[in-house]
């Protein structure tokens, strides 16, 4: 099995859900039908060890899934993954087409401009506007740059680069933002 820190979260355990051991998970995948669906395996951090749980059945709900686990038959048992991430191995995620990339592919790359000025690394991605959003950490605090085409010219992962070209004033607007 793998490291656990060679993982990738697809979701997080929000709740129990009825009393028959189901938990509302939020998702962390594009892919949800595939990586909570009945016969899909996910791995949770048990104390040091990493356990794998089977689900028995699955149903999306308002953006949420709610997941029944092997072996998890009551409310109490569902508590006790309250708050647990839900991770697969890294091997096991679908290739993306162009253009599109893996969060974690992301976090800590460096950005720069196309004129060369160091901006930061991206320490996390959010989600809440439409378009995703780069969070930055670099000498000016923390600069959001959205991950958009016409912004960021190159990003290469491989090479944990990201190059923007950002609208004047992008930077300064949001630097230093804690």
């Amino acid at each position: 099995m793998s490291d656990w820190s060679s993982m990738v979260t697809v979701g997080r355990v929000v709740r129990p859900h009825g009393n028959k051991g189901n938990v509302v998970v939020a998702p962390e995948t594009d892919f949800g039908a595939a990586r909570f669906g009945s016969g899909a395996t996910v791995s949770i951090l048990d104390g040091d060890d990493i356990r794998a749980l089977r689900i028995v059945g699955s149903r999306e709900h308002d953006g949420r899934w709610v997941v029944g686990f092997e072996g998890v038959g009551t409310i109490d048992d569902a508590e006790r993954l309250r708050g647990r991430e839900l991770k697969v191995p890294a091997e096991t995620l679908q290739p993306l087409e162009d253009g599109r990339y893996y969060v974690h592919d992301l976090v800590a790359c460096e950005v720069v401009t196309i004129g060369g000025e160091a901006v930061g690394r991206v320490d996390r991605v959010e989600f809440g506007t439409g378009t995703p959003v780069l969070v930055v950490t670099g000498r000016r605090g923390e600069v959001l740059v959205p991950l958009a085409g016409p912004i960021c010219r190159r990003v290469d992962p491989a090479a944990h680069l990201i190059v923007i070209d950002p609208p004047e004033g992008l930077i300064e607007l949001n630097a230093g933002r804690r």
